[in-house]
């Protein structure tokens, strides 16, 4: 079985674009076109996959979090998002959570081209940014959740209660004050809010 590029972003053009550099640095490999993040996480579950490139915003997802998720369930597997947004905290949040390189969607061919060779070759490729201390601090304690931790607090963050949390996962409502007891911790807050306002570091809602 050949090994699979996903690449993952909703606007078709935009994925003809990134084809086209994959096409030139992993030209033998297998290429898997998908418009949403639900349907990147099954695709790289079928396995043999060597890269994933990942747009920020699409109709389920808009932030980091699809990132988040992939590196904790498959951290193997090298990630590039490929992103309109230009905001270091972004691209700085992007490094924190294990990506493996930060492609703006102004780049060109070429420019495309040798971000995804390096990332071939095993190193990482990143635009320069400013310092982003305060971010970067916020990404690594969001980074240390687990999968499940990491579900609940997104729950927390839409303003769920634990009775609704425990449906949505089918789990009992003591096992979800136990995680959030648990995030409290990891994150070094005290309340739903602390927690919630923390959660916002990886939303990037505006960028495509």
């Amino acid at each position: 079985m050949a090994r699979r590029i996903i690449i993952t972003d909703d606007h078709p053009l935009m994925r003809a674009a990134i084809r086209a550099s994959v096409e030139r640095v992993w030209p033998d490999h297998d290429i898997v076109e998908v418009s949403d993040a639900a349907s990147a996480q099954r695709a790289v579950m079928d396995g043999q996959v060597e890269l994933v490139t990942l747009d920020l915003h699409m109709a389920d997802s808009a932030g980091l979090g699809p990132l988040l998720d992939l590196r904790k369930s498959h951290p193997a597997v090298p990630v590039v998002v490929i992103s309109a947004s230009d905001d270091p905290r972004v691209i700085s949040g992007a490094r924190e959570l294990g990506a493996s390189g930060f492609i703006p969607k102004t780049a060109s061919l070429e420019e495309m081209t040798g971000a995804l060779a390096l990332v071939q070759s095993g190193d990482l490729s990143f635009p320069e940014v400013a310092d982003e201390s305060d971010s970067d601090d916020a990404i690594v304690r969001l980074a240390s959740l687990t999968p499940a931790q990491t579900r609940i607090l997104q729950f927390v963050a839409q303003g769920l209660l634990n009775k609704q949390i425990a449906y949505a996962m089918d789990i009992s409502e003591a096992t979800v004050k136990a995680h959030i007891t648990a995030i409290f911790r990891r994150l070094g807050v005290t309340n739903r809010t602390q927690a919630t306002l923390l959660a916002k570091h990886l939303d990037t809602s505006g960028a495509v």
